[in-house]
């Protein structure tokens, strides 16, 4: 059975996407208010605890599927974070990061990559030094406004429930990986096809 996508673009993003998709190899990727909610919830001993989307952790690992390297660099560290990071089998992560760009330099460096080959998805003024130099920035929906300014996409769902995901399959739409992915999902163990 072949699947046709449901999803769908506003075609003047997916063209300005496309202009950068085709030549992305990496997108950056922040945690508080882009994989999270931007809530820190502390417990009484001071232990962090933080509620991540299933959506996005897929997302992130059909970026990979399709040919995109998920990076992380986030300002804060916590087990919880890196947890997060290491069960979802993403290797490229900067954790306390206080100045992101200085951050971001020796991953480049080690993944051989320019910033017109990085899509980043950020909330707040620390990543907007990423976001300038990437050749696409995506912010999620209640990112703060001078984000949101310089995004060229603000999600439709906020961080923590969706909007990394919808940064992701903006990006395998536009790299034309997004239906080979999703067809890839309707087989079944046996052989078969779902449906």
């Amino acid at each position: 059975m072949s699947l046709r996508p449901a999803l769908q673009f506003a075609p003047e993003l997916l063209l300005r996407a496309q202009g950068a998709a085709l030549g992305l190899k990496a997108a950056i990727f922040d945690v508080d208010g882009v994989l999270t909610d931007g809530r820190i919830y502390i417990g009484e001993s001071g232990e962090n605890f933080k509620a991540f989307s299933t959506l996005d952790g897929h997302g992130l690992k059909l970026l990979a599927e399709g040919g995109i390297t998920p990076i992380i660099i986030t300002g804060r560290d916590s087990p919880a974070v890196r947890r997060r990071v290491a069960d979802l089998g993403l290797r490229h992560a900067a954790y306390g990061a206080r100045d992101k760009l200085a951050a971001a330099a020796p991953l480049l460096a080690e993944l051989k990559l320019q910033w017109q080959e990085l899509a980043v998805m950020g909330d707040d003024w620390p990543d907007l030094p990423l976001m300038t130099r990437a050749a696409f920035a995506c912010a999620p929906a209640q990112a703060h406004a001078e984000v949101r300014a310089i995004a060229h996409h603000i999600t439709t769902a906020p961080g923590g429930h969706g909007a990394a995901r919808e940064l992701c399959d903006l990006l395998l739409m536009a790299n034309g990986q997004y239906q080979r992915l999703l067809h890839s999902h309707m087989v079944t163990l046996d052989g078969g096809t779902a449906g």
